[in-house]
């Protein structure tokens, strides 16, 4: 699901390899993007008669406050067949390590019905390839395998999924008649790079993300005096990445030219807005659940039932 990926330093492309290997089909919901974007010949590229592209008009006037992203991938989820759906964003891409362990949780759990998703753990990588972040101001964990199901829906911004039974696919963030999935962990991790780009880029996904949450107005009002570099900020707040990367993001990480945009210390110097993890309560509370709680959240996001482990 996606609408002028390319222009806004996605990579579809990887996302899409990431995972197809252990899958059946791929349906890609494609919005009516710019002429410019050439998200559709990456995709193409790729070479597998599995892809199919599903071509969609966006309306973010009818589904509002973001949940255009729910209904498109919605569209892509209901053109699904197989017993299982495995939703990755545009800038998610998954470990070649991880596949047989996500397959054979497939398997295991195929006719144990209660079971509803998978649940993986999230690595959210900040400015570069080397650092990335795990705080209270990040989402831990999200459910990204379901089952193919009728009543299933993607949820909120298409971030989460949660069970509506008789949806008017009207309002994806109405809770009232909702039931959150019953779920399985997965030791498994989703490498999210949605804020790994060049700043200029950085600075127009956020103005397109604002624009789909409200209007272009607001948008164009909030962004007004900001620059058209998005500010990092100090990178010695994150953690730093000693691992691999998957190996379908070799090209594309070889693309990264802009060291001399980001800095290790100091304040930040063009953004005047807070992130979450810039803030001293969010560091206090990260420290104490590295502390005290084996780096697992204190009271962190949670929109599913883990009944599996």
């Amino acid at each position: 699901m996606g609408k002028n990926v390319s222009k806004l330093y996605y990579p579809i492309k990887q996302a899409i390899e990431s995972i197809l290997p252990i899958c059946d089909e791929f349906v890609v919901a494609l919005g009516d993007s710019d002429d410019d974007d050439t998200a559709r010949e990456e995709i193409l590229s790729i070479g597998s008669d599995k892809i199919k592209i599903i071509d969609t008009v966006w309306d973010i006037e009818k589904y509002s406050r973001g949940t255009e992203n729910a209904h498109q991938t919605d569209i892509a989820r209901e053109a699904c067949t197989g017993d299982w759906l495995f939703y990755v964003q545009a800038d998610e891409v998954v470990h070649e390590k991880y596949l047989p362990i996500i397959k054979a949780k497939c398997e295991e759990f195929l006719d144990d019905h209660e079971v509803e998703g998978l649940l993986f753990n999230y690595k959210h990588f900040w400015g570069d390839y080397d650092h990335y972040f795990k705080s209270k101001g990040w989402y831990g964990q999200e459910i990204r395998v379901v089952r193919n199901h009728p009543d299933i829906h993607s949820f909120w911004s298409a971030q989460s999924f949660r069970r509506i039974p008789d949806f008017d696919y009207v309002d994806y963030r109405e809770k009232e008649g909702t039931y959150k999935l019953n779920v399985a962990k997965i030791d498994a991790e989703i490498y999210h790079y949605g804020w790994v780009r060049p700043p200029h880029l950085m600075m127009n996904k956020q103005k397109s993300l604002t624009t789909i949450h409200s209007n272009k107005e607001h948008a164009d009002a909030i962004y007004k005096d900001r620059g058209v570099e998005f500010d990092y900020g100090p990178l010695n707040l994150a953690k730093k990445f000693d691992d691999t990367h998957p190996k379908v993001m070799s090209d594309w990480i070889a693309k990264f030219n802009w060291t001399d945009k980001l800095y290790d210390k100091g304040p930040l110097r063009t953004r005047a807005n807070k992130l979450k993890h810039d803030k001293l309560k969010y560091k206090i509370v990260e420290w104490l659940e590295d502390t005290f709680n084996g780096g697992k959240q204190i009271l962190g996001y949670t929109n599913w039932k883990v009944i599996r482990k």
